[in-house]
């Protein structure tokens, strides 16, 4: 099945170059200049405000996706272009929900596993002893300590329940890449709208990758190298909840719960084996043996390319063809 072939419902036949230029010049540089106090403190990601400096720097693709649709490329329905609302509202996507609320912390899961069998995650599934040793009593009481699965089931309510508080700065980055950029880019192909996105939503982290963000342990040529591949696989999941739904808050809430589920890599991890991203969960490269075989299950099940409706088009825009019978 070639993805190429795929019926791609899109306004215009080729890329909106200007709309397109624009909104990574806009997604790149207001992001970029909010890490500034990141390097001019000297204390790069430990700096007590740095939490708060990433979250403002996730909102800036959605900035640019408005900015870019309301008065560079404008679009009669704004909020439609984004895929905020979508034809038929949430009764189209309802389903998707599920898959983008569990779907995340199964396929992290299952990159543990996939690292556990091939040696690099050093797992203590039921004793969860690494997760002991990291929180420590200076974070919960002895008591807490002392039963080791009450500390893991509070880990995981976490996940699967304070999760949702995820898709809030989710939607900053997702109402970006995957609400405008990736249809933006329809034109290329599915294949070239999905490369590109994660190409370049991968290298937007440049200003935190030098700083040790997500790969400390490696290079920092490295770090960007396995930052794009990791950005451009979780992109055709992510883009494909955007195509199949019209909507972008199937994407929003599978990043919200993404992020949610980094935690679990340490939750099963054992004692004295401290987690490294480099190789193991999603952002590793075992978690991308995971990642591409939920993309296969997509292709194998027709699932991708995403058959989209191509615009009616009939003799004359705006004319009903009569009977004349």
């Amino acid at each position: 099945m070639a993805w190429q072939n795929a019926d791609v419902s899109t306004e215009q036949d080729r890329v909106d170059v200007r709309g397109a230029v624009s909104f990574v010049a806009l997604a790149y540089a207001p992001a970029w200049l909010v890490t500034l106090p990141l390097w001019l403190t000297g204390e790069g990601l430990t700096w007590a405000w740095a939490p708060l400096v990433l979250t403002v720097m996730m909102f800036m693709p959605a900035v640019a996706a408005l900015v870019v649709n309301k008065w560079i490329s404008p679009k009669p329905k704004l909020l439609r272009s984004l895929g905020i609302t979508n034809p038929g509202g949430i009764k189209t996507w309802w389903r998707y929900i599920l898959v983008a609320w569990l779907g995340p912390p199964l396929v992290m899961l299952l990159a543990l596993v996939i690292g556990y069998m091939l040696g690099v995650y050093k797992a203590d599934w039921t004793g969860f002893s690494g997760l002991v040793e990291q929180v420590g009593g200076a974070v919960v009481g002895e008591e807490q300590l002392k039963s080791p699965g009450a500390l893991a089931l509070f880990q995981i309510v976490q996940v699967f329940l304070l999760g949702w508080l995820r898709i809030v700065p989710a939607l900053g980055e997702e109402l970006g890449w995957r609400g405008y950029l990736t249809p933006a880019l329809l034109p290329l192909g599915q294949p070239g709208a999905f490369l590109t996105t994660g190409v370049l939503w991968g290298l937007w982290h440049a200003p935190v990758l030098i700083l040790g963000y997500n790969y400390p342990t490696v290079p920092i040529v490295v770090a960007f190298i396995m930052m794009v591949c990791f950005c451009t696989l979780v992109g055709v999941v992510l883009g494909w909840l955007r195509l199949a739904t019209g909507s972008v808050w199937p994407p929003v809430i599978a990043h919200g719960f993404l992020n949610a589920s980094a935690g679990l890599a340490t939750l099963f991890s054992q004692a004295g084996h401290p987690v490294d991203n480099a190789s193991v969960g999603l952002l590793g490269w075992t978690g991308w043996i995971a990642l591409a075989l939920v993309i296969l299950v997509l292709v194998m099940f027709g699932k991708l390319p995403v058959r989209l409706e191509k615009p009616k088009v009939g003799i004359s825009r705006g004319v009903n063809r009569r009977s004349r019978r």
